[in-house]
């Protein structure tokens, strides 16, 4: 080894305990977020521009999956901030008693409903829709009842309650809209369930392979394809009862060793510069009004009437009319 050699490698050598010592903060999230075409790339660069640390991504299946994964971990959880639940899991997420209060200055949010949380910040929204190909449907259905009482032939992928926070979107918005009389309706549209997957990518990814017409995604994924494929072949269907908004949220956990920094993550997905960088990478709307929102998502479609069931009404009823749902689609 020459001098020079010697030289670099002792360099590298003092360099490591310097890398080393930089604090770790660990986000749990679903499989999409921390994708290479989701956010997490991009949030990654720009939290740590100024953070001193390293920020780590853990991708599960979807929302409902992260939160099941932390019940089973408990205190022993090694997350320090959950990305990716919705407003539907927010009770039941503060009743496992690990999350901290956020401490944040939440007033500059302009969401579709009112919101009032100690612990859960929003980082986005949307709603849901049935997403449809143009080409091969050129007549959507224009109501929930003419989704569930259609042609038999005209596909339709969804996901699962059990994992996936569409899946449980859509869970909620037939009961917001049928009530008592959602196991008839599930049972009427069975038959124009192509699958249920266990995420939203791989429905999507289903529905842009040309394996069905229709897919249970949000108002806002059309953008995707008129912004990166430059096309408007996709587009999603409004419906007459109303729509089922989704606002995602981010909480520290209790048991973080890296309680400020998680702390200045969370304040920092409510930044314009983590705001502008979710609706081209996450495909939905930004929380904060300042924040910039590319031109085509002005062309969006938005529902005339929001659907939402009580956070607490959801926590009491999930399990029930999961099992509502599993039993009319199995007859």
């Amino acid at each position: 080894m020459n001098l020079l050699l010697r030289s670099l490698f002792a360099a590298s050598l003092l360099a490591l305990p310097a890398a080393a010592q930089k604090p770790e903060v660990t986000v749990y999230t679903y499989s999409g977020f921390a994708s290479k075409w989701g956010p997490g790339p991009k949030l990654k660069a720009a939290f740590e521009e100024n953070c001193g640390c390293t920020l780590t991504f853990v991708g599960v299946d979807d929302g409902v999956a992260l939160l099941t994964r932390l019940r089973l971990e408990g205190t022993a959880t090694k997350a320090d901030v959950v990305v990716g639940l919705d407003q539907n899991l927010t009770v039941e997420a503060a009743a496992t008693g690990l999350f901290a209060p956020h401490g944040i200055d939440t007033n500059s949010l302009a969401l579709p409903v009112a919101w009032d949380d100690a612990t859960f910040v929003p980082f986005d929204y949307g709603a849901f829709a049935v997403v449809y190909d143009t080409k091969a449907l050129p007549t959507p259905p224009k109501s929930l009842k003419e989704l569930v009482e259609g042609d038999p032939k005209q596909k339709i992928v969804i996901q699962d309650p059990r994992t996936s926070t569409p899946g449980l979107g859509l869970l909620l918005w037939v009961k917001a809209v049928y009530g008592d009389a959602a196991p008839e309706a599930w049972s009427k549209l069975r038959g124009r369930i192509l699958t249920t997957t266990k995420s939203w990518g791989d429905a999507y990814s289903l529905f842009t392979k040309g394996e069905a017409p229709m897919v249970l995604s949000y108002t806002t994924s059309p953008a995707y394809h008129l912004i990166e494929e430059k096309t408007d072949r996709y587009a999603a269907a409004i419906f007459s009862e109303g729509h089922y908004p989704q606002i995602e949220v981010a909480a520290a956990t209790k048991t973080s060793k890296q309680a400020a920094l998680s702390k200045q993550f969370l304040a920092f997905l409510l930044s314009d510069k983590a705001q502008g960088i979710l609706p081209t990478t996450n495909w939905m709307y930004p929380v904060t009004a300042s924040a910039p929102q590319p031109d085509a998502f002005k062309t969006l479609p938005k529902p005339e009437k929001t659907l939402l069931l009580p956070a607490d009404q959801v926590a009491k009823n999930r399990k029930a009319w999961t099992d509502e749902w599993l039993k009319a689609l199995a007859q």
